[in-house]
C-alpha cells in the first residue's frame, strides 16, 4: 500500500468519479484506475462501486474514506504551516452553516485581523451541517443543532426567537404579534425534516395544541421565501434570520416559548488550530454574556438578548 494508491481512492471517493478525480489530481485516468485497483486487491475489498455515471463507496470504501480524510486534512494543514499560511495574517477556512446571516459577520470580524483570509460557505440544514464538520468537509460550523457526540466542541453564542413570515398583503402582515392561537389552521410552506426551526415551530405548536395546513415541503430557504412571496402560504423564520424582502412580513410569535440557540462548533481535537480557534473566539464576542461550552448549558433568561444581537447586526 502506498501514500500514492490512498490518495488516487481518496480523490476519486472525493468527487464521485474517475473523469474529475483524474483532472485534479493531473494524471490519466487509466493510471487512477490502477491506482485504485491495486489498493483494493492489496486490501481484498471492494472500495468502489463503479457505475454508468461517476462512483459511490462502499461499506469498506465509507470506512476507508473516514481514515483518508483525516490524513489528507493533516498534510493539508502540515502543508499550510510550513508555507506560513496558518500564521496571523492568512489561511483558508471552510465554513457550514444553517444559514449566511449569522456566519458572515464572524467571518467579517475575522477577516480584519487576517487580511488575506479567504473561505467558502456551504449553507444546509443543521443535521446536515454537523454531518460536514465530523466528515472533515467543513472546518467550523454554525448550527442550531447541538450536538451529543463528544467528538465535537462548540460555543453557544446567541438566541433567536420564531415570527410569522407572510406576504406583505396578507391580513397579519400589519400585525406588531401574532398568538399560536392565531395560527390554528393556517396553510405553512415548511422546510425538510432536519431543518431546526422547523423543529422548534412543531415543538410550540404541540405546546399549546395547534393544528396547521401543511400543504408544500420545500428543501431550501430561498425555495420557501418565494413559495410564501407567491402565496402559497405561511411560512416561520427566526428573528435574526429573516433578512430584507419587500415582498414579505416579518410577525412575531409572541407566545413561542421554544426558542432557537446558535452554536459555533468544530471537531474537539481540531479546536487549537489557530484559524479555528479564531472563528470559535470570534463567536463569542458577538455575545459574550451568553457564550458557554456545551458542558454548561445557559440559563433561559441569559439568553434572551435580541436587542443586542440585533444592535450588532445593524452596525456591520
Amino acid at each position: 500500500m502506498s501514500i500514492t494508491q490512498l490518495k488516487a481512492f481518496h480523490i476519486v471517493a472525493q468527487s464521485g468519479g474517475f473523469s474529475q478525480a483524474a483532472r485534479d489530481m493531473a494524471i490519466s485516468q487509466s493510471t487512477l484506475s490502477q491506482h485504485v485497483r491495486d489498493l483494493e486487491a492489496l486490501c481484498g475489498q471492494n472500495l468502489l462501486d463503479r457505475k454508468a455515471r461517476g462512483v459511490s463507496l462502499s461499506a469498506h470504501g465509507e470506512r476507508l474514506f473516514e481514515i483518508t480524510s483525516r490524513l489528507f486534512q493533516a498534510e493539508k494543514e502540515a502543508n499550510a504551516f510550513l508555507r506560513g499560511e496558518a500564521g496571523t495574517t492568512g489561511g483558508h477556512l471552510r465554513v457550514a452553516a444553517d444559514g449566511p446571516i449569522l456566519a458572515l459577520p464572524i467571518l467579517s470580524r475575522l477577516k480584519i485581523d487576517r487580511p488575506k483570509l479567504t473561505f467558502s460557505l456551504a449553507v444546509d440544514n443543521s443535521a446536515r451541517v454537523i454531518d460536514q464538520i465530523i466528515d472533515y468537509r467543513a472546518d467550523v460550523a454554525i448550527t442550531a443543532q447541538i450536538p451529543d457526540d463528544p467528538r465535537l466542541h462548540g460555543v453557544r453564542f446567541l438566541s433567536m426567537r420564531l415570527g410569522l413570515c407572510v406576504p406583505a398583503s396578507h391580513p397579519l402582515a400589519s400585525r406588531d404579534g401574532v398568538t399560536m392561537k392565531e395560527l390554528e389552521g393556517l396553510s405553512f410552506v415548511m422546510r425538510e425534516r432536519g431543518s431546526r426551526t422547523r423543529e422548534i415551530f412543531e415543538k410550540n405548536l404541540a405546546d399549546h395544541s395547534i393544528s396547521i395546513h401543511q400543504i408544500v415541503e420545500i428543501s431550501s430557504r430561498e425555495g420557501v421565501r418565494e413559495a410564501i412571496a407567491n402565496g402559497v402560504g405561511c411560512g416561520v423564520v427566526a428573528d435574526l434570520e429573516f433578512g430584507h424582502d419587500i415582498r414579505l412580513s416579518f410577525v412575531p410569535i409572541d407566545d413561542a416559548r421554544e426558542i432557537i440557540y446558535e452554536y459555533a462548533i468544530c471537531l474537539a481535537e481540531r479546536r487549537h488550530l489557530p484559524l479555528i480557534r479564531g472563528f470559535l473566539d470570534e463567536a463569542s464576542r458577538l455575545l459574550p454574556e451568553v457564550g458557554d461550552t456545551f458542558k454548561t448549558p445557559l440559563p433561559l433568561q441569559k439568553a434572551t438578548t435580541k436587542t443586542i444581537v440585533s444592535a450588532y447586526f445593524l452596525t456591520q
